[in-house]
């Protein structure tokens, strides 16, 4: 296991649409540990291969709570969501320093795939089923800033130019 480089805004792997995992296999369960140590590293919930530079269809999540599953999925589906939604702040570890309130559905189910190749099924509310909507958005090179009002975004883009490299890695894991 190691710990990866997290790219950040601006660079064009965040943007692209990723590639299904064909084969769960020795390579891509090291990628999985990696993104799980380098989330951690990090202090974050989430994180996708692409912002490790990965463009593979797979993410880390954990929300530190005893009663949400934690793990990797890969060639994950949104398989249901709910069509109630909530507003809540998002940040990103690939945009450090930048939160917005994003709208989501409250619910969703997700289905894919374990590191072991085992298909997985979860059900997830709250901060979970935002975690993985938000990761599950980066897979297709979305980012939390195309669902907020263009007025938001050009403020926080603005916000974003203004940052040092050095103030933005060091707003690194800041949520």
């Amino acid at each position: 296991m190691s710990v990866r480089t997290i790219k950040l805004l601006g660079d064009d792997v965040l943007r692209a649409e990723c590639e299904p995992v064909e084969t769960v296999d020795d390579e891509v369960r090291r990628l999985a540990d990696d993104l799980q140590e380098t989330m951690y590293e990090a202090d974050g919930i989430g994180l996708a291969a692409p912002q490790v530079g990965v463009e593979l269809r797979m993410f880390a999540y954990d929300v530190r709570d005893p009663e949400a599953p934690a793990g990797v999925i890969i060639n994950p589906e949104i398989v249901e969501q709910s069509d109630e939604t909530e507003k809540e702040p998002e940040g990103c570890l690939s945009i450090p320093g930048i939160r917005e309130v994003v709208e989501r559905p409250t619910r969703v189910v997700m289905e894919g795939t374990d590191p072991h190749g085992r298909e997985v099924r979860l059900e997830a509310d709250g901060l979970l089923a935002r975690c993985l909507q938000h990761e599950y958005d980066h897979l297709d090179g979305v980012l939390f800033l195309d669902r907020i009002s263009a007025f938001k975004r050009k403020m926080a883009l603005d916000k974003w130019s203004k940052m040092s490299e050095e103030e933005r890695r060091s707003a690194a894991g800041a949520l």
